[in-house]
């Protein structure tokens, strides 16, 4: 089953050029993948459901994006954690570029997203992606936001010669590249083998300067979107990826040696596992929910109806100050203060540092933490 193959350059160093994309024979799945690919939709139309009852989706939403991007940058080295994420875009940790890495791969899934439901999925929206993605963010050289490259680029050692892997020259890319939009636009595979497909062939093509695997990581959930097997981008592969990197990065060594069977069984189990986790997820944020609910309905009606309003806050920002608890509800600082206060009473919120005497931060601890669990 011929992906491509490895060809001398004239400067002496091997590169690979991809065989016509898809072959025949890579489409001709065998009855153990597609089984386990049937699994994986039915798994993921299971997820896309319980999504559908959660009360405020796009609240609970957020916090699955922070837990992607945080394990997708983490991939690329980043050494900021969830929580370091949620206290920058809170201003709490400004000084944390890693951090930062998160912020930006946040932006471009919401940009993606948005972006998909009016233009569509191609080339130009990937380089629309990858600007959204790049621009401003740490890189580990020059990554010319929102262009594929227009010179050689390696993986791995210190020079073309030594490298791990060398990916197609800028006219074999090109035309790499021509044939995963084709590939793109072919409605008649299964999704969930499209993804897997696309994400490795696009990493195989490696068609950026820098910023390839979270741009391509992004492109597995925004194409199962796209093609509305998810209402709502809530399966995200990238913590799966970043538990097993090593295998990650073998299968799809794999792939491009001609091996392609192991790295759709990775991506496949990583899609089980995933959706499985979520839906798990998903539960325990909704009796979460139910048990804090409780609680603030038992409070006076007037109490009650501004702590529900806090607690949809609390779904979106669950590390939050008094200054802004006062600047996203709109509350005075003594305000601020006072449903702090009840929530504390209420055993919701806890200070994040207990020791800290001013300018005090306060988390919602056992929402953050069904997020941390895996």
């Amino acid at each position: 089953m011929q992906i491509g193959r490895l060809i001398k350059q004239t400067e002496g160093y091997q590169a690979f050029i991809p065989d016509k994309f898809p072959a025949v024979e890579l489409l001709g799945f065998s009855a153990d993948i597609l089984l386990k690919a049937a699994k994986a939709e039915r798994l993921i139309g299971k997820l896309d459901g319980i999504t559908h009852v959660l009360p405020d989706a796009d609240f609970f939403l957020s916090m699955y994006i922070i837990k992607d991007a945080t394990s997708s940058a983490q991939i690329e080295g980043t050494r900021a954690t969830m929580m370091d994420a949620l206290e920058m875009r809170m201003g709490i940790n400004v000084k944390d570029t890693d951090a930062d890495d998160i912020l930006y791969y946040i932006k471009a899934l919401k940009y993606g997203a948005e972006r998909l439901g009016q233009f569509p999925f191609s080339l130009r929206f990937i380089r629309e992606l990858h600007k959204e993605l790049m621009t401003g963010a740490r890189s580990t050289h020059f990554s010319d936001p929102g262009e594929f490259r227009k010179s050689q680029n390696w993986i791995g050692g210190t020079t073309l010669q030594n490298a791990a892997y060398v990916p197609p020259p800028v006219a074999a890319m090109n035309s790499a590249l021509a044939d995963l939009e084709e590939f793109i636009h072919d409605e008649t595979l299964m999704p969930v083998l499209q993804a897997g497909l696309l994400h490795a062939q696009f990493e195989t093509i490696h068609p950026f300067l820098d910023g390839n695997g979270r741009t391509g990581r992004l492109l597995i959930t925004l194409f199962l979107f796209q093609r509305a097997v998810l209402e709502q981008p809530v399966l995200f592969l990238s913590s799966y990826f970043k538990k097993h990197q090593q295998t990650y990065y073998d299968k799809l060594q794999a792939y491009h040696q001609n091996r392609p069977k192991e790295w759709m069984h990775f991506f496949l189990d990583g899609v089980i596992e995933i959706a499985l986790q979520s839906i798990e997820t998903s539960k325990k944020i909704t009796q979460l929910r139910e048990e804090d609910m409780r609680k603030i309905q038992a409070l006076g009606k007037r109490e009650a109806n501004s702590g529900v309003s806090f607690l949809k806050e609390l779904y979106r920002n669950p590390i939050i100050t008094n200054a802004s608890v006062a600047r996203e509800m709109k509350f005075s600082r003594s305000g601020a203060n006072k449903i702090i206060d009840r929530f504390i009473g209420l055993n919701i919120l806890s200070p994040l540092d207990e020791n800290a005497k001013y300018g005090k931060t306060y988390i919602y601890r056992n929402y953050v933490d069904i997020f941390n669990e895996n």
